[in-house]
């Protein structure tokens, strides 16, 4: 059966599932803009050499996760396949990101309410898009729970009782949440967290650099979420739901990634 091929643009912080243990939620597209969601993944136990960064294209051998209503959502056949990933071309930055813009900014939303609609709609149920804000407003920075809880704690500690796990060492849960404050075409105000891998990893790579003062750890990661990407990017958000909270929360949907390309002051006349 013929490999899937998806750009990757989406890696979610890792999380404690009472099911899978540590996992992270990955998506991509096709070339023809299609979203992939592939999940589980036990990303951080992966061989290096299988650690997939983001604008890689990849080929794995995924199957529909069936225990999951959104369409989006795929699985890889045999996560411990030695061919589970081919890697493809890996797209750069250059002339303003033209590559990564070509597969990325085929489908925009700008509609908010639009986009919630469809993903309670029966026989659509979409719950991974690109979305477009029309004003962003703010970027908040809020504290939050400093450790795993302890339902999450349990499941750890179970595990898989076949597992080696001498030398892996479960990431750190993030004591703060961020979140970006927006409008969307119609004027619709929404805050909505950010559950980007890169948050995360920025958060603790400035709170290293700064000593672990956490006050000023904070401050670097909004110059960089506010002051670059709100105010001097074409920002646009990776928007996903949780499968718990898609048809039940008025809103499902959560910011899994950004995509903030320099903004073009002259359209390219080619």
């Amino acid at each position: 059966m013929a490999k899937t091929r998806v750009l990757i643009t989406v890696k979610t912080y890792p999380s404690i599932s009472t099911k899978y243990d540590e996992t992270v939620c990955t998506a991509g597209l096709k070339e023809n803009g299609e979203w992939i969601r592939i999940y589980p993944v036990p990303f951080r136990k992966l061989p290096y050499a299988k650690q997939y960064p983001k604008y890689q294209w990849v080929e794995m051998d995924l199957v529909k996760n069936t225990s999951d209503f959104r369409p989006e959502s795929f699985r890889p056949k045999n996560i411990n396949s030695d061919d589970l990933i081919v890697f493809g071309e890996k797209l750069d930055t250059k002339y303003n990101w033209a590559k990564r813009k070509k597969i990325v900014l085929q489908n925009v939303y700008t509609d908010l309410t639009q986009l919630i609609n469809e993903s309670k709609e029966q026989g659509k149920h979409t719950s991974l898009a690109v979305f477009k804000p029309t004003i962003v407003k703010d970027f908040i920075v809020e504290k939050s729970a400093r450790e795993w809880s302890d339902k999450q704690k349990a499941t750890l500690q179970q595990g898989n009782l076949f597992e080696d796990k001498s030398d892996f060492e479960v990431v750190k849960k993030l004591p703060y949440k961020f979140s970006y404050v927006f409008a969307d075409c119609n004027g619709r105000e929404s805050t909505l967290m950010n559950e980007d891998w890169e948050v995360g990893a920025l958060f603790w790579n400035c709170l290293k650099r700064n000593n672990g003062d956490e006050k000023a750890t904070c401050e670097d990661v909004k110059k960089k979420y506010w002051d670059d990407f709100a105010k001097t990017k074409e920002l646009h958000f990776f928007l996903g739901t949780t499968k718990l909270n898609q048809l039940r929360a008025p809103n499902g949907f959560v910011i899994i990634g950004t995509f903030h390309p320099p903004i073009e002051l002259q359209q390219s006349l080619f």
